[in-house]
C-alpha cells in the first residue's frame, strides 16, 4: 500500500514552541512526572483570570451567537477596534479597515496566503515568533531574517535590514513589543523601520499583540502612526495576552495607508475570510467590552503587579547565574537569556533544553526555535508567581552548574 506522507510544503516548516520538546514533556507527564511548562505564554494555567466584565458579556451574548457572523467580524467588534486606533491618532480608520480572526495566528496565515507568490521574500526579525517564519515558508515565500541587536536592547539593526532588500522583497515584519526578547522598540527604531519600507515600497506587517504589556518608562509606538498615506501597514493585535483570554482566540488585523492601491489584495483577503465562514462569534463579543472598559492590565504592569515583578525577578535571577546574561525586558511576558559559549559550549540547543527537561522537569524553548542563528539562547516564560519562578530558575541554575563542572 502507498504510504501517506505529509505535504512537501511542510518540509522546512517548524514550530518548536510546541515541537519535540513538548512531546518529550508529555511523555514524562504520562510517566507521572510533574513538569513546569515555561514554553508557552498561556496566562490561564498561572492564575491570571479574565476580567469579569468580559466573561459576563460573552455569556450574555451566547443565545445570539449561534449563527455565522459577517466573515470580517461582527459590527460592534470591528467598530470598537476602529475607534481604538482612531484614539491612537489613526483618525481615518473605519470599520471596513478591520478583519476579526480566530487569534492573530489565523490572520497572519490569511494575510500571507493572500499576499505571497512563490519566491517572494519577506523580511522577518531574528529572533522571531516562529509562526511568521513558518507561515511565510508554507505560503511559498522566502523568510529573510534581519538581526536584532542584543547589545542595543534587542532593537533591529536598520542598516542590516536595508542591506538585505532585493527586487524580490515585498514586506517587512515588525514584532513590537517583541517575542521572545521582551524588547519595546524606541520611536527612532519604529520610524526607521517604516522609513525603510517607504523607500523600498514594502508592506509593513506589524505584530503588536503585546502592546499593552510594557514596563517602567517604555512607550509602545504603533508602526501605522508613522506610515501616513504612502506605506500600507497591516497591524495585528488581539485580546489573548492583555485580557488573559488566550483560549477565546479573539484577534484582529487593521489595514491603514494607501488602501486604494491595495483593493485587489483586500478583495483576496475578503475571499479567504469568506472561505473560513467567520471567526468564533461568542469570543467576538468580548472585543467591544475589552477595548471600551476598564483596562485592568495596568494593575499587572506597574511595580507591585505580577507581570512587572515576575519579569524583573526573572531577569535578575538569570543574570546572577555565572555565564548567563539577560537583557532586561521592557515588555511582553518572556526573557531571552544568553549562555556564554566560553562557559557553556552548547552545539545543539534543542538537546540542551530536552536534557534540562529530563533532569530538572523544567520546560523552556531553545533559541534556534525562534530562528536565532546560534545555539546560545533560550526563552523562558515569566508567568509563574515569584515563588514558583524562583524555584524554576533555581533548578536551571543547578543544572547549569553541572555543565560548568
Amino acid at each position: 500500500m502507498r504510504r501517506i506522507v505529509q505535504s512537501k510544503k511542510l518540509q522546512n516548516v517548524r514550530y518548536d514552541v510546541r515541537g519535540p520538546i513538548l512531546v518529550e514533556a508529555q511523555r514524562l507527564e504520562a510517566e507521572g512526572h510533574k513538569i513546569l511548562k515555561l514554553n508557552i505564554g498561556n496566562t490561564a494555567p498561572f492564575g491570571f483570570d479574565a476580567p469579569e466584565a468580559i466573561l459576563a458579556d460573552v455569556a450574555h451574548h451566547l443565545p445570539h451567537s449561534q449563527g455565522y457572523s459577517d466573515s470580517r467580524g461582527i459590527y460592534s467588534a470591528r467598530t470598537a477596534v476602529a475607534q481604538y486606533y482612531q484614539a491612537k491618532g489613526l483618525r481615518r480608520t473605519t470599520v471596513d479597515d478591520v478583519y476579526i480572526g480566530n487569534g492573530v495566528s489565523e490572520l497572519i496565515m490569511m494575510v500571507l496566503q493572500t499576499f505571497i507568490d512563490d519566491g517572494n521574500e519577506i523580511l522577518v526579525p531574528a529572533p522571531d515568533y516562529p509562526l511568521w517564519t513558518g507561515a511565510v515558508m508554507l505560503c511559498g515565500g522566502v523568510p529573510v531574517h534581519y538581526r536584532c541587536d542584543e547589545s542595543n536592547g534587542w532593537n533591529p539593526d536598520l542598516e542590516e535590514i536595508e542591506a538585505k532588500i532585493t527586487d524580490r522583497t515585498h514586506a517587512l515584519v515588525i514584532i513590537n513589543p517583541n517575542n521572545p526578547t521582551g524588547a519595546v522598540y524606541s520611536e527612532e527604531t519604529v520610524r526607521g523601520l517604516v522609513d525603510i519600507a517607504r523607500r523600498h515600497d514594502l508592506v509593513v506587517m506589524a505584530d503588536e499583540i503585546y502592546e499593552k504589556i510594557i514596563f517602567d518608562d517604555a512607550v509602545h509606538h504603533h508602526a501605522a502612526t508613522f506610515a501616513d498615506d504612502d506605506v500600507l501597514c497591516l497591524t495585528f493585535s488581539g485580546l489573548s495576552k492583555a485580557y488573559r483570554v488566550c483560549g477565546y482566540r479573539a484577534g484582529w488585523v487593521m489595514i491603514s495607508g494607501p488602501r486604494h492601491l491595495a483593493t485587489d489584495f483586500l478583495e483576496g483577503l475578503t475571499l479567504l475570510a469568506n472561505m473560513r465562514m467567520c471567526a468564533n462569534v461568542p469570543a467576538q463579543h468580548a472585543i467591544q467590552t475589552a477595548l471600551g472598559g476598564y483596562q485592568s492590565v495596568k494593575e499587572l504592569t506597574v511595580p507591585g503587579g505580577r507581570f512587572y515583578e515576575q519579569s524583573k525577578l526573572a531577569a535578575r535571577l538569570l543574570n546572577d547565574i555565572p555565564g548567563v546574561s539577560c537583557v532586561e525586558p521592557t515588555g511582553a511576558l518572556y526573557c531571552f537569556p544568553r549562555l556564554d559559549p566560553e562557559v557553556y559550549p552548547i552545539a545543539d540547543d534543542e538537546a540542551f533544553v530536552i536534557d534540562l527537561l529530563r533532569t530538572k522537569r523544567i520546560l523552556v524553548t531553545h533559541g534556534t526555535g525562534f530562528n536565532w542563528p546560534e545555539p546560545d539562547h533560550f526563552r523562558l516564560v515569566t508567568l509563574p508567581n515569584v515563588e514558583v519562578l524562583t524555584e524554576a530558575i533555581g533548578r536551571i541554575a543547578e543544572y547549569l552548574e553541572t555543565l560548568r563542572d
